[in-house]
């Protein structure tokens, strides 16, 4: 571990000043890539089955004090969707169903869009160090004492941006597609819930839009 260190600190220090805001972009990714896969662990934690085939069963009996009072219960963002569904159908069950699905999906949706600019902007920045390094050779080659380190040394530094760049948004573009993946996945539960307690309310007319009593 000791020897991989130095090995990278050492590319770090040869890749030129370039490679500072790089670190910055990676520290921000790794802690995006931490908090998001805590996250959707404890999402999945939270996920049951079971609790939303109960509701439905309440639904489907016709007792919506019972579908209410089970859902309330409930940590599942799906149950939790149905239970501010059906405790708003007063005034419009599906606009509350469409409220309570937005947050739930801002939520699961968070730092993807930040996920997206850091692979944008790390090979960008790679390439912003792949051009000063080569300028800096450039600028060696011009001087009266023609230093081969520094033409070298120029270019060595172009490289080690370009790959720490690449890498950064490499590493970076593969979690992002998986969390999209987990998002579409819970768009869909969300929407086919939905879709189910409407068609299950106006079965048993508790869709109706009532002034509270």
């Amino acid at each position: 571990m000791p020897l991989l260190a130095n090995v990278a600190v050492d590319l770090f220090l040869k890749g030129g000043p370039i490679m500072y805001p790089i670190a910055v972009v990676t520290l921000v990714a790794v802690c995006i890539f931490i908090e998001r896969v805590f996250w959707w662990l404890r999402f999945a934690a939270k996920r049951s089955v079971k609790q939303l085939d109960e509701v439905y069963e309440k639904l489907e009996a016709g007792d919506l004090t019972k579908a209410i009072a089970q859902s309330a219960k409930s940590s599942d963002p799906v149950v939790r969707m149905i239970h501010h569904g059906l405790s708003h159908r007063h005034s419009s069950m599906q606009g509350a169903l469409e409220v309570a699905a937005g947050q739930e999906l801002r939520d699961a949706g968070r730092f993807l869009s930040a996920m997206d600019t850091i692979v944008t902007l790390a090979p960008l920045l790679g390439l912003l160090g792949t051009v000063t390094g080569i300028m800096g050779s450039f600028t060696s080659i011009g001087s009266s004492e023609l230093a081969v380190e520094k033409v070298t040394g120029g270019i060595g530094e172009a490289l080690i941006a370009t790959a720490a760049g690449l890498g950064i948004a490499i590493g970076t573009l593969v979690p992002m597609n998986y969390f999209h993946s987990r998002l579409a996945a819970l768009k869909f539960d969300l929407e086919a819930a939905a879709n189910n307690v409407l068609i299950l309310a106006a079965q048993h007319g508790f869709d109706k839009v009532t002034p509270k009593a």
